[in-house]
């Protein structure tokens, strides 16, 4: 009996390649973060010298430091301005404006960030020369800046959610007697929570990452760690900077289990709680 062999179909094939050409140098990097060679090219053998060299630069846990601050409030913020313009856009009637409204929203997004960045740094540049702030430009004008692009993504994304959820269930808690505010925390908002923790985790994602509009809005006394990556790299890659992605990887990568597994978890009790209160 002759057996036939099915060849793996054209998309199968090109799903491998794009893997691998996404994730391919990322497993070299984690592997030469462990090379003893200060040679970022040339293999000398199994080290963890340049996790304790990383540890040891205080220059790196600054930045790290300072964006991670950076990025919780940035993505904080931006989680507030995104939703509260989500809801505008998708909860109000037509009014004037409101095609403006949303072309503002959503401007960041096809925005170039050199574009964005410049007109930020003129902003601040004249709000110091007309009311005196900000007088040094570091973590706060960087925090603005980051809120500004990230409310951005958190609106489209909220957004999206809005449109979905069954109105019927609000107006029945109204029609309960519950206040439009509390209707909002109790009803809506667990409703819209995963797209809330996605927007999050997004905007935390992107302050985290950017580099171009912080080198703008930044001052001397503020730098974010792509800002101090991407100079020590110009200068020569460092096994150091190895070993740092080596982290920030196993790190996301934890996060994002984490956040998957709960928004899950939520997801799930309340399609059974759906399900117990159609069946009573």
């Amino acid at each position: 009996m002759i057996r036939s062999h099915r060849r793996p179909s054209f998309t199968t094939v090109m799903l491998v390649l794009g893997l691998l050409f996404l994730y391919l140098p990322m497993v070299v990097l984690v592997v030469y973060s462990f090379n003893e060679s200060r040679l970022v090219t040339v293999w000398a053998g199994f080290s963890t010298q340049w996790y304790g060299e990383l540890f040891r630069d205080q220059q790196i846990l600054s930045a790290v430091w300072t964006s991670l601050k950076i990025a919780f409030f940035a993505a904080s913020m931006a989680v507030c301005l995104g939703t509260v313009a989500a809801f505008v856009m998708t909860r109000y009637g037509h009014f004037r404006g409101k095609t403006a409204l949303s072309s503002m929203v959503t401007a960041p997004l096809v925005m170039p960030e050199v574009i964005t960045g410049l007109s930020l740094l003129l902003l601040f540049v004249q709000m110091a020369q007309l009311i005196g702030w900000p007088a040094d430009r570091g973590m706060a004008t960087i925090w603005i800046a980051h809120t500004t692009f990230c409310s951005a993504y958190v609106a489209v994304v909220v957004a999206a959610r809005l449109r979905e959820v069954d109105r019927s269930i609000e107006e029945a808690a109204m029609d309960l007697g519950s206040p439009p505010v509390k209707t909002f925390f109790f009803v809506t908002l667990p409703v819209i929570s995963p797209a809330l923790a996605a927007g999050w985790l997004l905007a935390f994602t992107l302050s985290l990452d950017d580099l171009v509009i912080a080198s703008f809005v930044s001052g001397p006394g503020a730098n974010t760690l792509p800002m101090v990556v991407f100079s020590s790299v110009r200068m020569g890659v460092s096994p150091k900077i190895n070993a740092l992605a080596t982290l920030i990887i196993l790190t996301v990568s934890l996060a994002t289990l984490l956040a998957w597994y709960f928004m899950r978890r939520s997801e799930a009790k309340r399609q059974a709680a759906m399900q117990q209160a159609e069946g009573a």
